[in-house]
């Protein structure tokens, strides 16, 4: 959805205000008496109109079960603004955030503006490691202070046109990487004057959803080591990634070529988003995208992305990222929060009720399982994909997302071929990673 594309940009934003002013925070009141009258001030980032009404609908069933607690929701906040209003604290600060980038986890937790869940779980009886899959768990926590729970997750997979597979007389979706470079070039159909009519799969990483970590996923790889040091230089992975992603581009015309057509694409959340256009044969996406493949002229359907040809056993992996929530340290009224960021996040009705509204996948073991989510079975691969014990989220970092930052600047340069020596660029983003890191540790 649109708040997925502002994400990256507010997690900047948001780390530049947690790393220039700490919160110094308090312990605040966990005393507070969760059956006596109380209002919350639950802000969130949802602003398209049907999940403005999700979240309503979702307050209205909390606030039947707990009719001493009245919540007053803000949507449409960034953690830019959450981040500020929790540093000044006082009367008009949330009790509830929530927040599209789990990049930032690591800030929340290192800097206490969100506090530590694990006392309020245990005070109530929440096992998280038999609620939460533990992939959702890892990137709702840092260092071992779990101090947001997931609420919805995203899966990526491949949205593929049926109609253009059956043209090329492919029989299915690649299921490994070289699959996917010759499935690619086949689909690929050029013009008279030398463009594109049709890309199989356009691997450049501007595009769109394209972040290179969100392929790179698929490989399974270790951005830290033990000592908490970058490791990607040691990673045979990361070779083998862009040593993919170079040979689907070389196949499919070059990156000059591919870029030109890129900027030709329309806007990714309008009708002329270029794979429903039927300008990409495939395209790597998230749950939400089949809500706007309605209109498609074509048959579509969805599949987990490729893997390492040495690897088989892992299809059926993918990139997961999601939504978390957490209480705000400044709070009065932790225990009656407590009760909201429980709701939302355990209750099975509930999250199976709000994964339907808005076609996220639910963040709960029995919600992924529960009869009552979403039968359609273009969302249902999605389900699979994040039950997949192979997928991945990005770990957190004290510094939230710069070093995926720095993975995508240097990505823009290997793609372009503006990296010449693979092994010696990626020792420079380690010492890049780490030097950021250090800052963010002074």
């Amino acid at each position: 959805m649109a708040r997925k594309l502002a994400a990256l940009a507010s997690a900047l934003s948001a780390g530049a205000l947690i790393l220039t002013g700490c919160a110094n925070p308090s312990t605040g009141s966990a005393e507070d008496d969760p059956t006596k009258p109380v209002t919350l001030k639950f802000w969130h980032g949802w602003s398209e109109k049907s999940e403005v009404k999700a979240i309503d609908a979702s307050i209205a069933r909390f606030e039947k079960l707990h009719p001493n607690i009245k919540v007053k929701a803000t949507g449409n906040v960034t953690d830019a603004t959450v981040n500020q209003a929790l540093r000044a604290g006082g009367g008009d600060a949330p009790d509830v955030v929530s927040s599209f980038t789990t990049n930032n986890v690591g800030q929340y937790c290192s800097s206490g503006m969100w506090v530590d869940l694990d006392p309020f779980m245990k005070k109530t009886g929440l096992d998280k490691a038999k609620v939460f899959p533990k992939t959702l768990l890892d990137y709702t926590s840092y260092q071992g202070d779990q101090c947001a729970l997931p609420l919805l997750a995203d899966a990526y997979g491949m949205y593929y046109n049926k109609d253009a597979f059956e043209e090329a007389g492919i029989k299915r979706p690649p299921r490994t990487m070289s699959e996917l470079q010759r499935d690619a070039a086949k689909l690929t159909k050029r013009t008279r004057s030398g463009g594109y009519e049709r890309v199989g799969f356009m691997p450049n990483f501007r595009l769109y959803q394209n972040s290179p970590d969100r392929l790179f996923a698929q490989w399974g790889p270790t951005y830290f080591g033990k000592d908490g040091k970058a490791r990607l230089a040691k990673e045979k992975a990361s070779k083998e990634f862009y040593a993919t992603t170079r040979e689907l581009i070389r196949r499919q015309g070059g990156y000059g070529p591919l870029e030109t057509f890129r900027t030709s694409f329309g806007d990714e959340m309008s009708s002329q988003n270029a794979f429903l256009t039927g300008k990409l044969a495939m395209h790597m996406d998230g749950e939400w995208r089949g809500l706007f493949m309605k209109g498609a002229k074509f048959a579509w359907d969805t599949a987990p992305l490729p893997v390492p040809d040495d690897r088989p056993e892992t299809y059926g992996r993918g990139y997961l990222t999601g939504t978390v929530v957490g209480i705000a340290h400044s709070s009065t009224h932790q225990n009656a929060a407590w009760e909201l960021v429980k709701f939302l996040t355990a209750n099975t009705d509930q999250v199976v009720a709000f994964a339907n509204a808005i076609h996220n996948v639910p963040s709960t073991k029995a919600a992924l399982t529960s009869p009552k989510l979403d039968s359609d079975p273009t969302f249902r691969a999605f389900l699979d994909i994040a039950q997949n014990r192979y997928s991945t989220a990005l770990p957190p970092s004290i510094n939230g997302g710069q070093y995926v930052t720095s993975l995508q600047d240097f990505s823009y340069g290997v793609e372009a071929g503006k990296v010449h020596d693979l092994d010696a660029g990626l020792r420079k983003l380690d010492d890049e990673i780490d030097a950021d890191n250090l800052q963010a540790q002074n």
